[in-house]
């Protein structure tokens, strides 16, 4: 299908899939309106983008070694439209590895991403976890995204969010009924990962019109591996008095916990950001 270079697949009413992307060749892909950032029309949302550079990982160096950490950082804007994905081995192992995976858009890199993955053994004797169970979803009622967030990604979710929740602390259950890659089964690891980056807006101090507070990166450390499905988050937001904010979330399955995830925020208010201050109301919407 033709691909209009910088734009989502679907900006200019054309059909696409239920997934975030579609590959364009062995190393591209193109994002789909699903795949649409928060912030502004134009980007991709972190969430989709870093479970796909995780997925292409996976699927570029296959393994029976676990995912122990993902740790992304932002090199700027996450343009929509055509893009490549880079993969290469930094420290190879046995049992410990380190992979690096880039998102790239010509000659210029979004996301730099690395990868820990350790061997498996038999720990089950001595497992442990100090972290609290969540509710399931169905004890917590639904979570109105959109009311606060434009995007075609956060469209793209199914929130649940416990009655007790406040701003900067709240418990939360997201799902998506989208794939990552458009006839393409998700990497378990990589189907979580990508919507954990969502944490940064479940729980906000602030609302997003006055307040700016994206996140320039993204870590998590697992300690063990994922199922589908329901992603849940412990999240708690701390905004600090000098521009910088953190927010910190302890991730569920449907078996418990599996690990946490941190963002590091840059905080700015009122006009003290690029483009000024847009509400979920006067923000550009470019969903189905």
């Amino acid at each position: 299908m033709p691909v209009a270079t910088n734009l989502h697949l679907g900006h200019a009413g054309e059909a696409y899939p239920d997934a975030f992307y579609v590959r364009t060749g062995e190393h591209r892909f193109v994002s789909t309106l699903h795949a649409q950032g928060a912030w502004q029309p134009g980007e991709q949302h972190l969430a989709p983008a870093s479970g796909l550079v995780l997925a292409e990982a996976v699927r570029r160096l296959p393994s029976d070694k676990q995912v122990s950490r993902v740790s992304c950082d932002v090199l700027g804007v996450i343009h929509s439209g055509e893009f490549t994905i880079d993969v290469e081995v930094v420290r190879p192992g046995r049992t410990i590895e380190l992979i690096e995976a880039s998102m790239r858009h010509g000659d210029r890199t979004s996301i730099r991403a690395r990868i820990w993955r350790l061997a498996a053994t038999d720990t089950t004797g001595v497992q442990g976890v100090e972290w609290q169970a969540l509710p399931p979803p169905e004890a917590m009622p639904p979570l109105p995204m959109s009311d606060v967030w434009g995007g075609g990604f956060i469209g793209s979710l199914e929130a649940r969010q416990a009655a007790d929740a406040r701003p900067g602390r709240g418990r939360s259950w997201l799902r998506t009924h989208c794939s990552l890659v458009a006839g393409e089964a998700d990497p378990p690891v990589a189907g979580f990962m990508k919507l954990v980056d969502t944490a940064n807006g479940l729980v906000v101090r602030e609302r997003p019109g006055s307040v700016f507070f994206a996140n320039v990166d993204l870590t998590v450390h697992l300690f063990r591996q994922p199922r589908l499905g329901w992603v849940g988050f412990d999240t708690r937001v701390n905004f600090g008095p000098a521009g910088l904010g953190e927010t910190f979330s302890v991730l569920s399955d449907s078996d418990g916990p599996v690990g946490t995830a941190a963002q590091s925020l840059t905080v700015r208010i009122g006009e003290d950001w690029p483009g000024g201050p847009r509400t979920a109301a006067t923000r550009p919407r470019e969903q189905p």
